[in-house]
């Protein structure tokens, strides 16, 4: 049985909020958007390809940033810079660099997100209990992130979020969770941190120093890198896990 939370920290994607479908790479709506905004200087088919392609290396690169000790967020411009535009025209890449903060949220946003099984119901007892709650998310554009947990009706259960493209960090880089910690006034001893992959949130939680690390599982949770450093405390599998969780720690 856990000690009860003084706080809970979650993860955004695989923990608050799960996808029924993969995210399509490219977007046929940010496609015709980059067509537009480049002067159709880039062929339609290379957009297409480049995204595609792009969005594969900026996979492996988060891939290998998880093992270092404390990596660092790349920031929105350098992220279509490096991956998806390098070989267009010096002219579309310049307008596509002014635009790199809304192209990042319109690719980031997921049209087929839905909130967890059993999220809700937990996030409402903690609140009821008087916990509070922080988001802790590496994200490409944590504003799209805000936003549809504010659509969803859950944005008010949180006192805080912090995303690795505001904050300049990225998970599993301790420094996140600490602030997260500390933007609530909460030791990181005392808080629960529940995330859904290994290798990025348990072994944050473990390199921050949190009370309690809990794998929910996803449909990411097996693509983590394996670690030894990072083995979850407990393992539930859905939202109703939490749910449970938090009713064996006291709360009604």
């Amino acid at each position: 049985m856990l000690f009860p939370p003084a706080a809970l920290l979650l993860d955004f994607g695989g923990v608050l909020v799960e996808s029924p479908r993969p995210q399509p790479a490219a977007p046929p709506a940010l496609v015709q958007r980059l067509h537009a905004l480049t002067g159709q200087t880039v062929p339609i088919d290379t957009i297409v390809r480049d995204i595609t392609d792009g969005s594969r290396r900026y996979s492996r690169w988060r891939d290998d940033t998880s093992r270092e000790q404390g990596p660092v967020e790349v920031a929105h411009e350098r992220v279509w810079e490096d991956f998806i535009t390098p070989s267009w025209p010096d002219a579309a890449r310049e307008a596509v660099r002014r635009e790199a903060l809304s192209l990042s949220y319109a690719w980031a946003w997921g049209d087929e997100w839905t909130v967890r099984d059993g999220i809700a119901e937990a996030l409402r007892t903690a609140a009821a209990g008087g916990i509070p709650m922080v988001v802790v998310s590496n994200a490409i554009s944590g504003a799209a992130h805000r936003d549809f947990l504010a659509s969803a009706g859950l944005g008010p259960l949180f006192a805080a979020e912090v995303y690795s493209d505001e904050a300049g960090i990225r998970k599993p880089n301790p420094e996140l969770a600490w602030r997260a910690a500390d933007a609530i006034g909460v030791s990181i001893g005392k808080c629960w941190f529940v995330g859904d992959m290994v290798d990025r949130d348990i072994a944050c939680a473990r390199r921050a120093g949190a009370g309690a690390a809990i794998l929910m599982r996803s449909s990411r949770t097996a693509r983590a890198q394996p670690t030894s450093e990072a083995e979850p405390d407990v393992i539930i599998d859905d939202g109703f896990g939490l749910l449970d969780l938090l009713h064996q720690a006291g709360l009604a």
